[in-house]
């Protein structure tokens, strides 16, 4: 069995509206509480940080379950957005909805068709992201599937 650490350096100078840094790898990026929270807004934050986590964990698992299949995708992007409930003044992670827009090569058979939307959904299930937050944030996936002509 393999096991991969990964390491993150945090400062913080102070208070609940000061501005933060942190390192890990080649991420390096201020960070604060955002606008919509009543903070700085400056860098960016964990609600963006956990959507990034979540969107790059499932378009990558994807693109390589297409790859094993021998799957010819013209494109491959992603829409994702993140849902922060605020009640009673609790923030909670709500929900993570990906949308990705698979474009398929022309000629794709309806196998290859009905196989992509299935390792789409596949990959929310299998990303290691979407395995650690599974039973706290409900995730949706919206696949927006089209083969070229």
């Amino acid at each position: 069995m393999a096991e991969h650490s990964f390491h993150l350096t945090a400062n913080w100078p102070g208070g609940r509206n000061d501005v933060g840094t942190i390192a890990s790898g080649q991420l390096q990026t201020k960070v604060s509480i955002p606008h919509e929270m009543d903070g700085p807004g400056i860098g960016t934050n964990p609600d963006e940080m956990l959507l990034g986590a979540a969107a790059t964990c499932y378009i990558i698992t994807l693109a390589a379950m297409l790859e094993r299949s021998s799957i010819n995708v013209e494109s491959l992007s992603m829409q994702s957005e993140g849902i922060v409930d605020v009640t009673n003044g609790v923030f909670t992670y709500k929900k993570i909805i990906h949308k990705p827009e698979i474009t398929l090569s022309s000629g794709t058979t309806v196998r290859d068709a009905s196989l992509t939307q299935k390792l789409a959904e596949k990959a929310e299930k299998t990303c290691m992201i979407s395995k650690a937050i599974q039973g706290n944030v409900a995730l949706e996936l919206q696949v927006h599937l089209k083969i070229e002509e």
